[in-house]
């Protein structure tokens, strides 16, 4: 069936079946919203009704100890921003150099291909909380520099080590998943082996595993808090401070949500690209 201007229009069982699913969505989401507001209803009266929810509401939830908080524990997610900034990008050169290090063909690069497992191994069975006491007390005690670096300084380094084993081993196996005829593709083309590497393969690696990635970004976002062990002023060491000042545990909370917030944006980025991904990928295979 087509129009007055011959473009084809859907038939009649097209239409129901489009007002069905229409109305089929409709009704989910309110039964969703029904259910959250009654689940939420239920959660909160038993909450408030515990005995022991007026001490906890004082000690944690109280407002006046977060509006006093707020200045200092802002200004130390400031200090975190920065330094998950700067260790974003450490961890991506560094990671990437570790992939391919890893991936090199040829049994001349054998050291290189052992150092590069032997790191990721290293970083990615040692906690974080480890490598921070180990780079932030053992490389100033090395004497190697005048001046001692500062927390800052030293927990970026660590962050960045602990990190680019991580990502190393997901750009690892996104290289590893694009086929071989893509490289051969390539230098049938005339393209050296960097070119190839750089231009053809690297890009569809990265986008094979691009939710993954995003997915360590997210998980370093909140572990720059364990920066605060070293005696960074960062959000975590400012609630730390006006906790013991004011007896009060609500500047955690705060410095909590202040996290939460922060990452939420990469959290609801990472799920709307992983559905692209997915929904890409399953083209043609709904019926």
């Amino acid at each position: 069936m087509t129009d007055g201007q011959g473009r084809a229009e859907p038939s009649r069982l097209e239409l129901d079946r489009r007002a069905f699913r229409r109305r089929q969505s409709t009704r989910s989401v309110l039964v969703g919203a029904g259910s959250t507001v009654v689940f939420a209803v239920i959660v909160w009266l038993t909450l408030i009704n515990t005995p022991g929810w007026a001490r906890v509401q004082k000690t944690f939830l109280d407002p006046a100890a977060a509006v006093e908080a707020w200045p200092r524990v802002f200004g130390g997610l400031l200090v975190n921003l920065q330094v998950l900034v700067v260790a974003a990008v450490g961890v991506l050169i560094l990671g990437s150099l570790i992939a391919i290090a890893r991936t090199l063909r040829g049994s001349v690069f054998f050291p290189l291909r052992a150092l590069a497992a032997g790191y990721t191994d290293l970083f990615r069975g040692l906690p974080l909380i480890i490598v921070l006491y180990i780079v932030g007390f053992g490389i100033p005690g090395l004497g190697l520099f005048a001046e001692r670096p500062s927390a800052i300084v030293l927990g970026t380094v660590a962050l960045v080590l602990t990190y680019s084993a991580y990502v190393a081993e997901v750009l690892r196996a996104g290289i590893e998943a694009v086929h071989p005829s893509q490289r051969l593709a390539a230098r049938a083309l005339g393209l050296s082996h960097a070119k190839t590497l750089r231009l053809v393969v690297l890009p569809q690696a990265v986008r094979k595993v691009a939710p993954a990635l995003m997915n360590d970004f997210v998980s370093m976002q909140k572990d720059v808090g364990l920066i605060s062990v070293l005696g960074a002023i960062d959000a975590v060491r400012a609630a730390q401070i006006e906790t013991a000042s004011s007896f009060n545990f609500t500047p955690y909370v705060l410095a909590g949500l202040l996290f939460v917030l922060l990452a939420l944006p990469t959290i609801r980025l990472t799920d709307w690209y992983s559905a692209r991904v997915r929904a890409r990928e399953q083209i043609g295979s709904n019926v």
